[in-house]
């Protein structure tokens, strides 16, 4: 393998590419929507939508256009993915909502105790709901869909 190979592995730079593309509407979607321009959202977890779902899914779907769905690495691309979603709406979301409880908890006991208690809040937008992954999913898809059939050339 070289570096050659890495630069020039579509399957590679299409998930990123999702991925990038993910973030960027975040902070597009908060502009819209909050009238705030949040260029921090571009380096967050969480959120809508799921750039790591946005990944994985353009992945499967260059997998899918240049090998098939009947191959095994797709099968295993297939695998990787769902425990990513599952992980997104589930794991890390609990997280999430485990993390705002508990700064509320935080202000609270800050108020109960003035002096000296001063702990850091807990990051929040750890996980995603199902209509974030969903919408990855299908940027996803799109995103993997129009790069292999624009710039993939088969190897004869």
């Amino acid at each position: 393998m070289n570096l050659a190979d890495l630069l020039g592995n579509l399957w590679l730079w299409t998930g990123f590419a999702a991925a990038t593309l993910a973030q960027l509407l975040k902070v597009l979607l908060a502009l819209i929507f909050e009238r705030r321009f949040r260029p921090g959202l571009f380096m967050e977890t969480g959120g809508m939508p799921s750039s790591h779902t946005a990944l994985v899914a353009a992945l499967c779907t260059g997998l899918a256009y240049t090998h098939g769905m009947g191959h095994p690495v797709f099968a295993v691309a297939v695998v990787f993915a769902s425990i990513v979603m599952y992980d997104a709406t589930g794991v890390r979301r609990s997280a999430g909502m485990q993390a705002k409880l508990l700064n509320e908890l935080m202000v609270e006991i800050r108020e109960l105790v003035r002096e000296g208690f001063a702990p850091q809040p807990l990051r929040v937008l750890l996980g995603h709901t199902y209509f974030e992954v969903a919408v990855g999913l299908i940027l996803g898809i799109l995103v993997g869909y129009f790069s292999f059939k624009w710039f993939f050339v088969p190897v004869a």
